[in-house]
């Protein structure tokens, strides 16, 4: 394995830190939906709701680093669950503020501790000096993307809702859909 001249897509930097999340994630991911009923990215927003306090929807998807409309939709679920709470907003009846309940703290003051054990298990493969290094390149790696990722904006966007996350429909000026001719589609 190269990590600097991938050879192949198990080379590639985000294919390595997915495996390493869903094989790490995975301990919390059984935790949160055997023994406490929400998805790890229910525990993600309980977790920054705990650590911000009230927030709005928009902050919340802002700070989880997910699509509102995803956002709103496990927040749905977490109402539903007793967990977090629509606190209205004084002068504006069409706002709300997200907020735990007293259920949803006590999730949180039960789960994260076993978070943090799973988390610290996993990190003790790395010696003090290679877990400070690690965090430091971690923390220039994130820095980077997300300024590549502004400044490299595609026009192209997924259209999920009719199966562009399951089909490959290159955009009519690429470069693939020039090599291959103008009625290429995969499905």
């Amino acid at each position: 394995m190269s990590i600097s001249q991938p050879a192949s897509v198990e080379d590639l930097l985000n294919f390595r830190l997915s495996r390493l999340l869903a094989s790490s994630g995975s301990m919390v991911t059984l935790l949160c939906e055997g023994r406490y009923g929400v998805t790890r990215r229910e525990w993600r927003l309980v977790c920054i709701l705990s650590e911000h306090g009230a927030t709005s929807p928009s902050a919340l998807a802002e700070h989880a680093h997910l699509e509102r409309a995803r956002v709103s939709r496990h927040v749905a679920d977490l109402v539903h669950k007793k967990l977090v709470v629509r606190v209205p907003v004084q002068g504006d009846r069409r706002r709300a503020l997200l907020d735990l309940t007293e259920r949803g703290r006590k999730l949180h003051s039960e789960l994260f501790p076993e978070s943090v054990r799973f988390n610290n298990l996993v990190l003790k493969a790395l010696s003090p000096a290679e877990l400070a290094a690690f965090d430091t390149a971690l923390a220039r790696l994130t820095e980077a993307a997300e300024r590549i990722s502004k400044s490299h904006a595609l026009p192209e966007k997924a259209d999920r809702r009719h199966g562009g996350s399951r089909r490959f429909a290159p955009a009519a000026g690429s470069e693939l859909v020039r090599a291959l001719g103008p009625d290429t589609a995969c499905s």
